[in-house]
């Protein structure tokens, strides 16, 4: 299978065993089996230790070279497939792209417009074909040249990657910025990326193995293939004997199911006695419905009786009320006239609350314009107050500049040294292999 060692699919088949479900044992076999079972692992781990190549590094130089071909395809196969999404978003990588790759890219997406648009072209070509009637010569010249195009167009395409390659290669915060975003990549190029490396993985644990070693894990892989056939084997009478467990319990489920279908029968019947017993119920609720009838219109009848009586009484009652209304309004009357006595002293009383008001209002104009002045001095105040503010203002964003352009200063300093020190590292490093080569010679 895709992307698994041999170390893994021996694992694999060595765990077979341990998946099938037998008897509960005793605690004593529990014991012997949990020693074995640690003596068996054990013995697993050793055996795939084997299936582990012997070496870990390449040794030969040009293992060391396929190996390296295969992680820089796979690298420029992780820039490629970004391509897309750095044209999408120029914008976003403009600064750190650069001039230069910004043009590049455009440069590109250019020409897969131009073939996205001749592909177009020879498809419609095609359609229309059955539907109108071409000369074959004239049929054969379009078609010919529309691939012409297409190969032009595609050999334009392929120098444009290695072209955008080329760049890439010599901007690495670029290349690190779109390797970035990996997880926005288009999933056929991400499964082309896995394959690529589960590929490189298989490459690279094969250049390890040396032939010795690949023998011995063959024939351990044989060993182990005949070990799988005997579980296998062991498998298939565990299924027949599930098989045979399966039968007995749909037999004892159709027995259940009859059961079911008896009790259905029975609830069945009780329905239906239940039915004649509503029934039963029903006429004699329609009896007691029409005796209830009967009584109900001797009760309207008494009813109707004592409503008479009880209009002559509300006659009765209204003349009384009557004698009442007008004990009442005279009442009345005698309420209104004292109302007004007390009016007439209201008004004299505020009549002198009036002129105490007048008083107070004077009082209030008064302390009004001495409020106006002490609010002019304090408008005064207030605009000395914003103009020292803005100063101080304009002092602090005078001197958060001063310190900008002071660690600016001093990141251009470190980087200046940095410079400076690796150039005379380089120089001193090639003094050294002059002297070496002289020494030499």
């Amino acid at each position: 299978s895709r992307g698994k060692t041999t170390s893994d699919m021996a694992m694999e088949v060595l765990s077979v065993p341990l998946r099938l479900s037998l008897p509960q044992p005793t605690e004593s076999q529990s014991r012997t089996t949990s020693s074995q079972s640690k003596t068996d692992q054990s013995k697993v781990q050793i055996k795939i230790k084997m299936l582990e190549p012997g070496r870990k590094k390449l040794t030969s130089i040009e293992t060391q070279r396929v190996v390296s071909v295969l992680d820089e395809t796979i690298k420029k196969l992780e820039l490629v497939s970004m391509f897309q999404h750095a044209v999408d978003n120029l914008e976003r990588y403009k600064v750190v792209l650069g001039s230069e790759l910004v043009g590049a890219l455009r440069e590109h997406q250019r020409l897969q417009d131009n073939m996205d648009i001749q592909l177009r072209r020879l498809h419609s070509k095609k359609s229309k074909e059955g539907e109108e009637e071409y000369s074959i010569v004239e049929h054969k010249d379009t078609m010919e040249q529309s691939n012409v195009n297409i190969g032009r167009i595609r050999q334009g395409i392929q120098s444009s990657v290695k072209n955008t390659l080329r760049l890439f290669l010599n901007n690495p915060p670029a290349s690190k910025a779109l390797r970035a975003e990996g997880q926005l990549r288009d999933p056929a190029y991400q499964e082309l990326i896995q394959t690529m490396s589960e590929l490189r993985g298989f490459l690279f644990e094969l250049l390890l193995t040396s032939p010795l070693e690949q023998t011995e894990k063959m024939r351990y892989l044989q060993d182990i293939t005949l070990r799988d056939k005997k579980n296998k084997d062991i498998l298939s009478t565990l299924e027949e004997e599930l098989k045979a467990v399966v039968l007995d319990r749909d037999t004892e489920i159709s027995k259940k199911n009859e059961i079911i279908r008896h009790l259905k029968v029975s609830l069945h019947q009780l329905e239906k006695l239940s039915e004649n017993q509503v029934k039963r119920i029903m006429q004699e609720a329609e009896t007691q419905q029409k005796s209830d009838w009967r009584a109900s219109e001797g009760k309207c009848s008494k009813i109707q009786q004592e409503l008479q009586q009880l209009r002559s009484q509300l006659s009765v009652n209204i003349s009384e009320n009557r004698e009442i209304e007008l004990f009442m309004r005279k009442k009345k009357y005698k309420i209104e006239t004292e109302i007004e006595n007390w009016i007439q002293k209201y008004d004299a009383d505020m009549g002198e609350k009036q002129d105490e008001l007048e008083e107070l209002e004077a009082e209030y104009t008064l302390e009004k314009a001495q409020l106006a002045e002490v609010q002019e001095k304090l408008a005064v105040m207030e605009e000395e107050y914003t103009q020292i503010m803005e100063e101080r203002r304009l002092a602090k964003l005078r001197m958060e500049e001063e310190e900008r352009e002071l660690a600016n200063k001093n990141r251009a300093a470190t980087l200046i040294q940095a410079h400076w020190k690796g150039y005379l590292v380089r120089q001193s490093m090639k003094s050294k292999k002059k002297k070496k080569k002289k020494k030499k010679k």
